[in-house]
């Protein structure tokens, strides 16, 4: 089984690469093996999602992959910060594609191998990194558009509609902060903190913007929100959470009479609450696969 991921993408190259990325980001892109891939958020000054990013550390270069399109508004926030960095930006959008494969059963890739994987597929080389988007691990794998034939050939069989896997996703509890609507909050109430079910800070890897507020929010633990999962039917995706007439969160995608919400702590497990008119109930978050 495997899914076209609608996705843009940076390539980041040049002898301050590492150093660069490293410090605008809230992973640990240092201290990651090459071939590594890190799972990471940029924030503002307020320590807002501003983009989540799949960031891979390989050889020559950092390859930051975006659910979405973000690549521009990235790449536009990564120059302002560049001053006497030798750093270049391209964007790989136009020439890149990407696919999900729900299982790691895939020709020259190693279930028991690292996180990112560089192999031949169908004669082409392909980029692979382990990630879980249906409650298992998969892989996402990146290719060049010029050998898509090949690469879909291999594949085999027709795609899974991508509905198919953001059900799977919503299930299992995993956000995708930019399908569910979650830039803008703070990622320890999005799933994005350690013991999350997306964990994408490093606490100890030093300063990055947004790096003060989450010092703050670890030393006092103290956010008001958090990530659970709804149920109810027919729930609206990135609708207004209601409870006893106030405003208490809002859902994510929605799918399946399920909603993955970012609510306010106080709300118990089995809370009754509305979304655009619609009763659901509060449901914990089920810990995926890692």
């Amino acid at each position: 089984m495997w899914t076209y991921l609608p996705s843009s993408s940076l390539r980041v190259t040049g002898a301050d690469r590492v150093d660069f990325v490293h410090g605008q980001m809230t992973g640990d892109l240092r201290g990651a093996p090459t071939p590594g891939l890190v799972p990471c958020a940029f924030l503002n000054v307020r320590g807002q999602i501003e983009q989540f990013v799949r960031a891979y550390r390989r050889e020559k270069d950092i390859y930051l992959h975006l659910d979405g399109g973000g690549a521009p508004a990235l790449a536009a926030r990564l120059r302002r910060y560049i001053i006497f960095d030798q750093v270049e930006l391209g964007d790989l959008s136009e020439t890149l594609r990407t696919v999900h494969v729900w299982e790691q059963v895939l020709a020259g890739w190693q279930p028991e191998g690292g996180a990112a994987q560089t192999f031949e597929l169908a004669g082409a080389s392909v980029l692979g990194g382990r990630v879980n988007r249906s409650g298992r691990p998969g892989v996402d794998l990146h290719y060049l558009l010029q050998d898509e034939p090949a690469v879909l050939a291999a594949l085999g069989g027709p795609p899974e509609p991508l509905e198919t896997l953001e059900a799977a996703r919503v299930r299992a509890g995993i956000p995708d902060i930019t399908r569910d609507g979650f830039t803008g909050f703070l990622p320890q109430e999005v799933g994005l903190d350690l013991g999350g079910p997306l964990p994408a800070i490093s606490y100890r890897k030093g300063c990055y913007v947004g790096q003060e507020i989450m010092a703050r929010l670890e030393a006092r633990g103290n956010t008001r929100y958090h990530l659970v999962r709804l149920a109810g039917t027919d729930l609206p995706s990135q609708t207004e959470v209601t409870a006893g007439g106030r405003v208490v969160g809002q859902t994510g995608h929605a799918v399946d009479g399920l909603a993955l919400a970012r609510v306010r702590k106080e709300l118990p497990e089995g809370a009754a609450v509305e979304v655009g008119g619609q009763a659901a109930t509060v449901e914990p978050l089920t810990p995926a696969a890692s």
